[in-house]
């Protein structure tokens, strides 16, 4: 597979957010639940940002999110 092509089809630190709930809209509850930890609601104050951009803003887990993202992501692929 070719770089392109799996940047094409996976979830990655720069993408905009905006860009990842659009393509997969499930991955709006993950970012719900991150929410609490950010302290407000990142789809609402980093819509525009990258993925490592809000990471960094609000001090989160990157590796993590993503993980969960690329997760939920992936179910509903399947579904």
């Amino acid at each position: 597979m070719s770089k392109q092509k799996f940047f094409e089809n996976s979830i990655h630190p720069e993408m905009i957010i905006l860009d990842i709930v659009a393509r997969w809209e499930s991955t709006q509850a993950v970012f719900k639940r991150w929410d609490s930890l950010a302290g407000e609601c990142i789809c609402c104050n980093a819509l525009f940002e990258s993925l490592e951009q809000a990471s960094q803003k609000y001090s989160l887990d990157l590796a993590k999110l993503l993980k969960e993202l690329e997760e939920e992501a992936g179910r509903r692929c399947l579904s």
